[in-house]
């Protein structure tokens, strides 16, 4: 206690005590993280603008922003749109393909059983999934269709996928898919400040989504005369709790109901890195245009070039200073006007080396190393390596997101309807739920991580099968995407054309041998036979 309190204490005991309690708590405050992080003395700290919410006030409120800014970068700035589809190449490529891996111990089937089984739902479903049928608008098959949602999802941050049924000719099933862009998923008119339609999906006292609440037109459309009405989808069936509803996203936050879209963090350095960009690019063209000014001392010239023919149809400015440089210009000026050298210094020796340090910070941030964003392999060995190993986490993480939340339960609507018509044998597929479950057991599999090295990685491949560290099956999936057992069925059927091939190649051989023998000995002269 010092001597203000002692003082105070004499007159207020009452005063005292909150004075020396509150000093005390002053102190514990001062500590730990408020001597850093979170000091609001610091002058490095003062301005920083950190004030947030919840995931309602913090993503929820600037998705249209983020939205809209996102396409923009991808369609004029060079790195966003590299970003985008470097992802959509190496996570979906053509198409995440099935590879049907039912339970067959669950289902009492012999290995034999369920690997015929696995072909004929493989063959079955590609007889749907490889035509345009599957598609509600009858553009793009199973596997464009897949590129078409992995893009939105990263653009807009989400999507939506409607699995209604309508018949068509010529194929046997009836499901179809979708797709519905973010934007039309929004609460109807009334409900925007409702806690339980956040962003169009509504939820119960639980926060369980019950239904999802769809516009009938683009709220960013200028090119309608329709009405804005909302249709509710509810998210599952009443009757038979079937998926009505595929919203494919991925939260960061508790309580979060839409997804951010993918370039939302470098938003501002893509956009500035852009302006640069653009900026160099422009002082490097105007540089590269040598004019020469003619400086006269009476007004004898219109401003046209010397020995320059305009065409008729082309009108020239008659604004006092609007020049127009061209290649090679010789430019009349005005009396008593003066032209004077520019030298803008272009190109600019450190341009290369700013974007990179950039376009590194950039790529950190998305999770795409340097060398695959701006496709320039021009490290060690070792670092590709590094850098594409660091770069599949990524990209198998996304990959397994987007079988999950989009292909699986696709194909489980297809199967449900495949065994309904009896075009696959499944007993029991509608009682049991484990046992559905062990038919629906399935594998997706893209594009392959690629080969640096083939022969280091084959080897190590091989060391990794025979010491059990992996299976032959895994690594056929992921050195080339191929299929192991399809590998070993091609196999055999071409080492026995090759067998056969070679006897009949000897057998000839042995033939013209014999015939040559033959006739030697005729042509022997009589002496000698």
């Amino acid at each position: 206690m010092n001597l203000i309190d002692k003082v105070v204490s004499v007159f207020s005991p009452e005063k005292a005590l909150k004075r020396v309690g509150a000093r005390k708590r002053l102190d514990i405050i001062n500590s730990g993280y408020s001597n850093y992080g979170a000091s609001h003395t610091k002058k490095s700290l003062l301005g920083w603008l950190y004030h947030g919410g919840s995931a309602n006030e913090d993503i929820h409120e600037n998705l249209s922003t983020l939205r809209q800014r996102s396409r923009d970068l991808y369609a004029g700035v060079p790195l966003a749109t590299s970003a985008i589809k470097t992802m959509r190449t190496n996570v979906v490529g053509t198409g995440l393909v099935l590879k049907s891996q039912i339970d067959y111990e669950y289902l009492g089937l012999t290995e034999e059983q369920a690997e015929q089984l696995e072909n004929d739902i493989e063959r079955e479903f590609a007889l749907w999934a490889n035509s345009e049928a599957c598609d509600i608008e009858r553009f793009d098959n199973f596997g464009e269709l897949q590129q078409l949602a992995f893009m939105n999802w990263l653009l807009s941050g989400d999507v939506i996928a409607l699995l209604p049924t309508t018949k068509r000719k010529g194929i046997p099933y009836d499901l179809r898919i979708r797709l519905i862009e973010s934007d039309r998923l929004c609460a109807p008119l009334g409900k925007e400040y409702d806690p339980n339609f956040v962003g169009g999906v509504e939820t119960n006292s639980d926060g369980e989504v019950v239904a999802y609440h769809i516009l009938n037109i683009h709220p960013l459309s200028y090119e309608t005369n329709e009405d804005p009405e909302w249709v509710r989808v509810e998210a599952f069936g009443a009757r038979t709790g079937r998926r009505n509803v595929l919203h494919i996203m991925n939260r960061e936050r508790i309580g979060q109901r839409r997804g951010v879209p993918f370039l939302a963090p470098v938003i501002e350095s893509l956009k500035q890195l852009g302006r640069y960009t653009d900026a160099e690019l422009v002082a490097a063209v105007v540089s590269g245009m040598f004019a020469v000014f003619i400086e006269k001392s009476d007004n004898s010239g219109d401003g046209a070039a010397v020995g320059e023919i305009i065409p008729e149809n082309e009108q020239v400015s008659s604004a006092p200073n609007e020049i127009e440089i061209g290649n090679g210009s010789i430019i009349d000026l005005e009396e008593g006007e003066k032209a004077h050298d520019v030298s803008p210094g272009r190109p600019n020796a450190n341009f290369d080396g700013f974007v990179t340090a950039i376009t590194r910070q950039i790529g950190a941030a998305l999770e795409i190393p340097y060398e695959l964003l701006v496709k320039n392999f021009t490290a060690s060995y070792s670092a590709s390596r590094g850098a594409l190993l660091e770069a599949w986490k990524s990209f198998s993480t996304y990959r397994n997101w987007l079988a999950k939340d989009f292909c699986q339960p696709v194909y489980e609507e297809w199967l449900a309807e495949a065994v309904a018509k009896g075009r696959i044998k499944a007993p029991g597929f509608f009682s049991d739920l484990a046992i559905r479950k062990a038919y629906c057991g399935a594998e997706w599999n893209g594009p392959a991580q690629g080969l640096l090295n083939p022969v280091q990685e084959v080897q190590a491949a091989e060391y990794r099968v025979n010491n059990g560290f992996s299976t032959r099956a895994r690594e056929a999936r992921e050195m080339n995407g191929s299929d192991f057992y399809k590998n070993a069925r091609q196999r055999k059927r071409e080492e026995a054309l090759m067998k056969e091939v070679n006897g009949n190649a000897k057998s000839t051989v042995g033939n013209e041998q014999e015939a040559d023998g033959q006739t030697n000995e005729s042509d022997k002269p009589e002496q000698e036979q």
